[in-house]
């Protein structure tokens, strides 16, 4: 399985009182990286949206290993798993300049229409551009 890199900046903002990057942050970097993968593929969420559809997230998980810090540049990779269901499931490391892991994570995005119905199956046109996502990412 292959992923995608997107480069991210700790901000002065992004750290607390300990100096470290706050644990909320990490959860905007993993929708930055999302968003840059799907952007390729016609699936960010503006993309989405465009076609008629929503992609809330319904599942989170993060798992912190070590601090982020002030103006450490940080690599996002972001790949995604095959589904049997009309949903998509993306996975992520954050990593440091160091190369080292400061966080993994996970989200979960089911289907909707624009008034929140819930999609059972994948439309073709969205089920064409993961299927391209999957392939390039070799899953």
């Amino acid at each position: 399985m292959r992923y995608h890199e997107t480069p991210i900046r700790v901000r002065f903002n992004e750290v607390d009182a300990y100096h470290v990057a706050w644990h909320g942050h990490y959860v905007g970097w993993m929708e930055v990286g999302r968003n840059d993968l799907a952007g390729r593929f016609g699936l960010n969420a503006e993309q989405i949206g465009a076609a008629g559809y929503l992609a809330p997230v319904v599942a989170l998980e993060l798992k912190y290993k070590r601090p982020a810090r002030f103006d450490e540049e940080l690599k996002v990779r972001t790949s995604v798993c095959r589904t049997e269901t009309a949903t998509l499931e993306f996975i992520c490391e954050i990593l440091g300049p160091d190369g080292a892991c400061c966080a993994t994570g996970r989200t979960v995005h089911v289907l909707t229409d624009r008034n929140g119905t819930l999609q059972y199956t994948l439309p073709p046109e969205i089920a064409e551009r993961i299927e391209q996502m999957l392939r390039y990412l070799e899953v």
